[in-house]
């Protein structure tokens, strides 16, 4: 049986209804059909392909990189795509660019943070290309401590202008994709002063290059900060860096939604509320924990098809006479245990990525309202579900490439650079640990709001708290058997209890402290587990509130009921330590989660071909050889192997120098 035979056989086995599920994977019939549309419309164009990336020098990638990215614009133009559809086309091409960063944090910092008449002059600009924009905020010497940068922004009374400059070394803006070579203006963050007052970060639309000739304007210098972890990924673009030596800009171009100064050089706040900034902010971490779940499902399809498809073992009498089929690699128990966490997973983070779709434009309208009471915790959800999604979602990938074997090391495999591309995702837009931090200094907050004593009525995320006399004093677990694991609110209320006792424990520890900085510093490593056991509960609670919906397609809600059942007791076993410990569950209870759980393995394993095939990647968009979706896995890696440039020659380039005089006896006479 070759490796088509073996996926055929697999996809037969599936118990559910793959097309309604490739709906719920989307969020949509209509999300479906644009996505697929415009997916196959990027897979069938030649110019989009993504042969020998890995093999071009980072010269031939940038510029390869840049033919794309103008083709992908020519298609939108021609074709008269919506935002919503080339915002798709840019993800299916799949290649980081200077449009990345153009369209994903320039354009909405200016909708977010410009005046009506700002917008009104600089979108048309934007979204025609006429411009090319970055998001200059980090620095050399500052990334998290947005509070700390050092770029200044000193109003000029006698000229009506901002002069840009950048006082220090650390001062460099650091890091912007598509500032080193590429992009015309950027906005950058810097400390505006005004008659020597500082009145701290603010945003500024800055020209860098000419429009004419792109030479840098005077005043900035401005390249690429250069080679990057991994081959090709995040090289593909030019991550830059630039200074400023007293560059002027006009008053206008300070982003004045939230505060503006006036001709006078008086700073004044306007009737827009300041908090609306932090929508912006809101709203990129929503998508980068949807980004999560996508890098994560990319990597278990190709884990899992490959593990359909490889086969090595068997019985002992296998092995004695070297006849027989060997085994299946995805039968093995021990790959499930690592492989079936990861598929349920991408399922529950792309789950939770819709719920916090829905909280943003929650937010915005209640922040438009002038409500800003969802705002704390909306900041806290988003920060505290980056963090532990993108840490999980790297770290899984990774686990994708050890469970492919030795096959998943080589860059044909996909993994390597999924790897590369998807990492730091872990420290841009903020830190995840710095970030958790952020998330326990809200529960510290919230807890120390609560009169003593009795329930309380709070609402969102953190409704839980309200119940803490319950969980506290008179919860106890009710599992007495492996199939109690299996209710819903038996396992809500085991996350519950947990969170809320980890919570209360540092609570009570920071009491201890006469000076509360320095009891957060010193129970900083138990704050932060306190926060990712608070964002695991948000995880389980939103998928198994996706389980109340009305989902169509036989078997498709039974499918998605093991996923989730898998998500949470898997977490349980990987954090029985927090479980035991807070008394949340015994030891008998924590046992029968692991019998339970590998009951759903079993569950897992005839559709497991099925589940990453409802992600409905293509070829062209997974690129692995081992995740091929005609499973032809062996074929295509020999064929890949041979395009090599080192086997274009028979003989090595080198040999007549450096291996004839070495197999001669003549090395000491030869010269290197």
């Amino acid at each position: 049986m070759d490796g088509s035979d073996h996926l055929a056989h697999e996809r037969s086995k599936a118990q559910f209804d793959v097309e309604k599920m490739k709906i719920v994977w989307a969020g949509s019939l209509y999300a479906f059909q644009v996505s697929n549309r415009i997916a196959r419309l990027v897979a069938g164009d030649p110019a989009f392909t993504k042969e020998n990336r890995a093999v071009l020098s980072r010269r031939e990638l940038f510029k390869n990189t840049l033919r794309k990215a103008a083709h992908a614009w020519k298609r939108i133009t021609e074709l008269g795509l919506s935002e919503e559809e080339a915002s798709w086309l840019r993800f299916y091409v799949d290649e980081l660019s200077y449009a990345y960063v153009h369209w994903g944090m320039f354009v909405p910092a200016i909708k977010g943070s410009g005046t009506e008449d700002q917008q009104n002059k600089w979108l048309p600009l934007a979204t025609n290309m006429q411009i090319i924009g970055t998001y200059a905020q980090t620095e050399l010497g500052h990334g998290s401590n947005v509070r700390g940068l050092e770029t200044t922004a000193n109003f000029d009374p006698k000229t009506d202008e901002f002069i840009i400059h950048s006082p220090t070394l650390t001062s460099s803006k650091w890091w912007p994709g598509g500032l080193g070579k590429i992009a015309t203006h950027a906005v950058v963050y810097a400390r505006l002063i005004t008659d020597g007052q500082d009145h701290g970060v603010h945003g500024f639309i800055v020209q860098l290059r000419s429009l004419d000739d792109h030479l840098p304007l005077p005043g900035i210098t401005v390249g690429d900060i250069g080679m990057k972890f991994g081959s090709g990924a995040f090289n593909s673009i030019d991550n830059g860096f630039v200074r400023f030596d007293h560059v002027h800009i006009p008053r206008n171009q300070m982003l004045m939604r939230v505060s503006q100064v006036t001709r006078e050089g008086k700073y004044v706040h306007s009737i827009v509320p300041r908090q609306l900034v932090y929508g912006a902010m809101v709203y990129v971490r929503q998508i980068i924990v949807v980004d999560a779940s996508i890098a994560l499902s990319r990597a278990v399809c190709i884990a899992a098809r490959y593990s359909a498809v490889r086969r090595q073992f068997g019985s002992e009498n296998h092995e004695i006479s070297g006849t027989g089929v060997e085994t299946q690699v995805i039968d093995y128990k021990t790959q499930q245990s690592r492989l079936f966490p990861l598929l349920a997973s991408a399922y529950a983070f792309r789950f939770v990525g819709e719920w916090l779709k829905w909280l943003y434009t929650d937010l915005t309208q209640k922040l438009e309202a002038n409500d800003f009471s969802t705002l704390p915790e909306a900041h806290a959800c988003t920060a505290g579900l980056k963090s532990l999604t993108t840490s999980a979602a790297a770290d899984g990938i990774e686990e994708c490439r050890k469970l492919c074997g030795g096959h998943g090391y080589l860059t044909s495999s996909g993994l390597p650079e999924l790897y590369a591309v998807f990492v730091p995702a872990c420290t841009y837009e903020g830190d995840n640990i710095v970030l958790l931090l952020q998330v326990a200094r809200f529960l510290m907050k919230t807890i120390s709001k609560l009169p003593s004593g009795g329930n309380y009525k709070l609402s969102g995320a953190t409704a839980y708290i309200g119940h803490m006399e319950h969980y506290l004093i008179k919860y106890s677990c009710n599992v007495q058997k492996a199939e109690d694991w299996l209710k819903p609110n038996t396992i809500l209320e085991a996350f519950e209890a947990r969170a809320i006792r980890m919570c209360f424990a540092c609570a009570q520890n920071l009491t201890k402290f006469a000076d509360q900085s320095e009891g957060f510093s010193e129970l900083s490593t138990d704050l932060v587990e306190a926060a990712i056991a608070h964002c695991q509960l948000i995880v389980v609670s939103k998928f198994i509130k996706k389980l109340q919906q009305n989902i169509e397609g036989n078997g498709v809600k039974q499918q998605l009921e093991t996923l989730c059942y898998l998500y949470a007791l898997h977490l349980i076993h990987k954090n029985s330590g927090d479980f035991l410990s807070t008394g949340s569950l015994n030891p008998k209870q924590a046992s029968l989660a692991n019998d339970q759980l590998r009951s759903l393995y079993a569950k897992v394993r005839p559709n497991v071909i099925g589940l990453v095939d409802a992600f409905n990647y293509s070829d062209h968009f997974l690129g692995s050889v081992l995740g091929c979706y005609d499973g032809n896995v062996y074929p295509k890696l020999y064929e890949e192997a041979c395009k090599d440039p080192l086997n274009d020659s028979v003989v090595a380039d080198a040999y007549g120098e450096y291996i004839q005089p070495l197999l001669n006896q003549q090395l000491l006479n030869a010269r290197l």
